[in-house]
């Protein structure tokens, strides 16, 4: 069971700090005394092959905003880097791409301008995430603060046969609960689709992760680290 390629350790950054939201919600925010850069060159050394960065000032404000740490994360890491928060035009996907960031997660654009994503993966075909965050079995939007019409699994059958890496499927009432994981909302994607999908929300053990294997293509782990739940040395 190879684990240090199925976990992809996560690195929020809010106003400059490593950060992890409680089920989506920006007022219930817990700050790390950890310092970004340090982190994502511990991740780096101990071989992870992907890394998840979310510039959450981005994803609330429609744009990225922690450009210049986002870079330096670029430069400790080798491996890949998967990206979301914020990017919803061309212009941004670009920026980045050519800033050396392997993926771009998406899903705000996806709904609400679909022409301008389509533009973004035909520009840059199997390099760009679609995010799949569900509250409670409906998409969310807008930095998880605008609820669609959508279920996932629409949202999943209508990019399936577009030119997507895969999917980021956030389960977002067990987002960092350390409640532990359902496999079964990974099970129903998964039977509809066959591109990669990743899992992310209430990852609270070794044995949740263990749980996923199998089941889904990787599995993002933030809280779990950070509040010592999971220790990284022996995955």
């Amino acid at each position: 069971m190879d684990l240090r390629s199925f976990v992809i350790p996560a690195i929020d950054i809010k106003e400059g700090k490593l950060v992890r939201l409680y089920k989506g919600e920006f007022d219930k925010l817990k700050e790390y005394d950890k310092d970004l850069i340090e982190t994502a060159t511990l991740f780096n050394d101990m071989g992870f092959k992907r890394l998840h960065v979310v510039d959450l000032d981005g994803a609330e404000g429609g744009k990225p905003k922690n450009l210049d740490k986002i870079l330096l994360i670029r430069k400790v890491f080798s491996n890949e880097i998967e990206l979301g928060g914020g990017i919803r035009d061309f212009e941004t996907a670009r920026l980045l791409f050519e800033e050396g960031i392997d993926f771009l997660v998406m899903g705000t654009v996806a709904l609400k301008r679909p022409e301008e994503f389509e533009r973004i993966i035909e520009a840059y075909p199997e390099r760009v995430i679609l995010s799949i965050d569900a509250r409670y079995g409906r998409v969310a939007i807008g930095g998880w603060k605008e609820e669609s019409a959508l279920s996932p699994q629409e949202l999943a059958r209508r990019y399936e046969d577009k030119p997507i890496w895969g999917y980021l499927y956030t389960i977002i009432e067990r987002d960092g609960s350390l409640e532990g994981v359902d496999i079964n909302p990974y099970r129903e994607i998964k039977e509809l689709v066959d591109k990669p999908v990743l899992a992310s929300g209430g990852v609270s053990t070794l044995e949740d992760i263990k749980k996923l294997y199998g089941v889904v293509d990787g599995v993002v782990v933030g809280k779990a680290i950070y509040e010592g739940k999971i220790d990284i040395a022996s995955i």
